[in-house]
């Protein structure tokens, strides 16, 4: 875990991270003033007599003529306090940059897997469960730098300023401070050989439930109708309360170790001041009244660091499954830009395969091998063949979501390669089988991508005309501004597949393909989308065209049907 650690935090920010380390130690010894601040007031209080034998109190006592010692303890309390509000702002200035860093980081890396799933393809997102996904990137960067990062800033500066309570100990008494490293060091030990394995353990076993969790909940919904007319319920709501169950024990689990550090650090201040107290009463109680309360201030302010300390640590170790997670994803590479273009692919003559081939990363045999095809501008192209020949693969490749092992794809003579696949994606509209439905409005849905204050209102008009709409958004409530579900949970097959339609045209896109589109739909419903494709055909002779179905009637216009066997 820990070269991976370090692996995650790209270059940039590991450069912030001095800068960061720097604050973290000036703000450690501002504690350490703010700490010492109390001395004065406690020789004032424990050994007000002797003054006089302080040389520091003495000298300023002396130098600015206080008349009595009332007036001198009321100015140095005073003093004293505004010195500590005066480090406790600076404080809160300097943890200023350690807190911008942590959450611009956790933007970073949020926004990088995001983008690292994303640009992964169209393969790795259907091998990957959407649910888990989606968890990682809104969840894991978090635990990463809330739970593994900021403990590791927090227990930099405690250790800085343990070291500076522990030194000016030693300085003073050197008994103090070898009783306080007995005291302690066993405390820190025991919790150490208690938790060290189990809360690794319980991370990750805390982070596959709350996956479970996800899962389950994602396909209960996305699944609902199937799920209910099934009865499949009950059997689901089991599987989520098997993980609930796991989540809440660890949580539990969890909580408990969380205690254990004040309770180890409060039984040690409690032996050690016992201890202590023996030691004074055995001796000169006079003498030893002083040295009984720097013990207990500097015991009681390195409580809280020896408990931050041991907190962290046990965050760490329950957050360490997101260092793994975030190392696999790539993290450490460049920023890559995500950037609106708008450039189209001029199509003007063919599109051509030639000696195509692919084979999935897990397959045994090739799904293509040295295929070659045209398809020429203005065609409307039928494709079938048997179910699992790879239709829909094929026409991946062309649309760019895969990407050919071997030969290539080459439009009007140029070859599709990732510096061109974008510009040649704006030029084409595509229809599947489940056309997309994002939970927005109708006018949103049919301009996907657009901003909603730069749709153009009049293209959305013109092609609900030509997609054969328009009774459609009469009979919505608010128009063109209803949303519509998500997934279009309100919406009838034909419905979707009119609304894919007039996605493609609002694109001006220069070939259409449909993708099964009406292979799920009623015998009438399949007529109209097909008259639909049809009518856009013959009106617009420049448009290619090219359709993969089971039903021979949904290629009946076509000018040709290639058959892949």
């Amino acid at each position: 875990m820990k070269s991976s650690f370090w692996k995650i935090i790209p270059p940039t920010f590991r450069r912030r991270a001095i800068w960061v380390a720097l604050t973290i130690f000036v703000r450690a010894l501002l504690n350490f003033v703010g700490l010492a601040m109390l001395v004065p007031i406690l020789i004032l209080i424990l050994d007000s007599e002797n003054i006089a034998s302080n040389s520091y109190l003495s000298d300023i006592y002396n130098t600015l003529s206080f008349n009595s010692y009332e007036q001198f303890v009321v100015v140095v309390c005073l003093a004293v306090v505004g010195i500590i509000i005066l480090k406790n702002v600076l404080v809160l200035l300097l943890y200023r940059s350690e807190r911008n860093f942590i959450y611009s980081l956790y933007k970073y890396l949020s926004e990088r897997l995001y983008i690292d799933y994303h640009h992964r393809g169209l393969g790795f997102v259907k091998r990957s469960n959407s649910a888990i996904l989606t968890r990682n990137v809104n969840v894991v960067s978090l635990m990463f730098v809330a739970g593994v990062l900021k403990p590791v800033a927090s227990i930099a500066s405690e250790v800085l300023l343990l070291l500076l309570i522990y030194g000016s100990l030693l300085w003073y008494s050197p008994l103090a401070a070898l009783l306080a490293l007995a005291v302690f060091i066993p405390a820190i030990a025991l919790f150490y050989v208690v938790v060290r394995r189990k809360l690794s353990d319980i991370g990750k076993r805390e982070n596959e439930a709350q996956r479970t969790k996800s899962r389950i909940v994602a396909e209960t919904f996305r699944g609902y109708a199937d799920v209910e007319i099934s009865g499949a319920f009950p059997q689901m709501f089991k599987r989520f309360e098997e993980a609930m169950n796991e989540t809440v024990s660890l949580r539990k689990k969890n909580a408990t170790i969380g205690m254990l550090p004040q309770m180890f650090t409060e039984v040690g201040l409690a032996v050690g001041m016992t201890t202590l107290l023996f030691i004074c009463i055995s001796g000169n109680m006079e003498n030893m009244r002083l040295l009984f309360g720097i013990f207990a201030v500097a015991a009681l302010r390195l409580i809280p660091s020896i408990r931050s300390i041991m907190s962290g640590w046990s965050a760490i170790r329950y957050n360490a499954y997101s260092v793994d997670i975030l190392a696999e994803s790539g993290t450490d590479e460049s920023y890559p830009a995500v950037e609106q273009c708008d450039e189209r692919f001029t199509f003007s003559d063919t599109i051509e395969l030639r000696d195509l081939c692919f084979q999935f990363d897990d397959a045994t045999t090739p799904t293509f091998n040295s295929l070659s095809l045209n398809i020429h501008k203005g065609e409307c192209v039928g494709i079938r063949g048997t179910s699992g020949v790879g239709k829909t693969t094929l026409f991946n490749l062309i649309l760019g979501l895969y990407r050919p092992t071997a030969g290539g794809i080459y439009i009007d003579g140029e070859k599709l390669t990732d510096k061109n696949i974008r510009k040649w994606q704006n030029s084409i509209g595509y229809v599947s089988q489940n056309v997309f439905i994002a939970d927005m409005t109708l006018a949103e849905n049919i301009a996907l991508g657009c901003d909603a204050d730069t749709i153009d209102l009049d293209r959305v008009q013109r092609v609900i005309e030509l997609a054969d709409l328009r009774e459609f958004v009469a009979s919505l409530p608010d128009g063109l501004n209803s949303r519509i579900g998500e997934q279009g949970s309100r919406l009838s097959g034909g419905q979707r597949q009119r609304i894919g339609i007039a996605r493609a045209l609002y694109k001006s896109a220069d070939v259409l393909f449909f993708d099964e589109a009406t292979s799920s739909l009623d015998g009438r419903t399949e007529e109209n989308i097909n008259t639909a494709i049809k009518r856009l055909s013959e009106e617009d002779k420049t448009l290619t065209i090219v359709i993969i179905a089971h039903r021979e009637s949904s290629l009946e216009y076509c000018n040709r049907v290639i058959t892949l066997e």
